[in-house]
């Protein structure tokens, strides 16, 4: 079974998006992988840098074409890099074979990394020279620019999507190492004069007014749906009903955001007591507090939320209200 993609129904500006060619062996696998890294918007199979125009598969698997079988991958400068987007590429890869990823020999299943940004070429030097260090063999991974590139048939396009039980060489549990990106600039706070018509008395006060609501008053201290929880004022995602637990407290308990990046911290020293207050990022909307009496098996700290701050979102509506992409983070 294929791992969620992150990049369903992601919102990406086609126009922003850069390109760069990878081969690394049979390209149903290597494309099914490089579309699930988040920030890779999209990808084709297709044959590069090859001595004929518009090659059959079975041309180029007779190995006297000069092609090599290579995904097109567009992505999000943006959201991942070129160097961490080729670092996920070498760990799918043996980049010591000449003519042989998994299964697959010939030199059709050569492993490389075209470009056709002259800037790119030192980024693709700075991680082969990395990548190298951890091998002592000579990198056979070539690093040129591209020269052509054909698509495949149409049948070997999203082979996997549609064939999830085909064959594949690539070890898809390398996906859980890579983190999501979530964008403040898809999450923008409503003006004052919409705030108030679309909150509640309470959510306003909540996050507005940094009050705190009664504990066991809301509706989720004790939900355990999954999905994900987000701010009630911008949509932004904030938490996961993964590291939610119970904590007795009366409120809404997570071990951990989605990403430390989606919220910030505050010294509060109300009530005659020194707390740190946590916030959203692009709501700046007041969400709790954090302590350090949490799970110790997690992490050890606890992210006190007020209910009134968030919204949830059912895992079978995430992709239907734009979060889709997270769904992967949802256990």
């Amino acid at each position: 079974m294929l791992p969620n993609n992150p990049n369903l129904n992601a919102k990406y500006d086609e126009n922003k998006t850069k390109e760069i060619w990878l081969a690394g062996g049979c390209f149903w696998g290597v494309e099914a992988y490089m579309a699930r890294i988040y920030g890779v918007y999209d990808v084709t199979t297709g044959y590069a840098n090859g001595n004929k125009e518009n090659p059959t598969y079975e041309e180029v698997c007779t190995g006297n074409t000069g092609f090599a079988e290579t995904v097109h991958v567009r992505y999000d400068p943006g959201r991942i890099g070129l160097k961490a987007l080729l670092m996920d590429f070498f760990k799918i890869i043996d980049p010591t074979s000449r003519f042989r990823q998994g299964n697959d020999v010939g030199s059709q299943y050569r492993s490389g990394i075209y470009y056709i940004d002259k800037g790119d070429k030192a980024i693709i030097d700075e991680v082969v020279a990395q990548e190298q260090k951890k091998y002592t063999q000579e990198i056979q991974t070539e690093v040129l620019p591209l020269d052509n590139y054909f698509l495949a048939e149409e049948y070997h396009q999203d082979y996997l999507e549609k064939n999830p039980n085909g064959y594949c060489h690539i070890d898809f549990g390398h996906l859980k190492e890579q983190s999501v990106t979530i964008d403040p600039k898809d999450y923008q706070k409503p003006d004052e004069e919409l705030l108030k018509k679309v909150l509640t008395d309470t959510q306003y006060k909540v996050t507005q007014e940094s009050q705190t609501e009664r504990a066991f008053s809301n509706e989720y201290w004790d939900s355990r749906q999954k999905g994900i929880y987000v701010d009630v004022v911008t949509g932004e995602p904030l938490f996961s009903s993964t590291d939610k637990f119970e904590s007795g407290c009366g409120w809404p308990s997570f071990t951990k955001p989605i990403v430390p990046e989606v919220v910030t911290y505050e010294e509060d020293k109300s009530h005659s007591m020194v707390r740190t207050e946590v916030r959203s990022r692009s709501g700046d909307s007041h969400l709790g507090h954090v302590f350090e009496d949490g799970p110790q098996d997690e992490g050890g700290m606890r992210f006190c939320i007020n209910g009134a701050s968030l919204r949830f979102i059912p895992i079978d509506q995430m992709d239907q209200q734009g979060y889709g992409y997270l769904k992967y983070l949802v256990k």
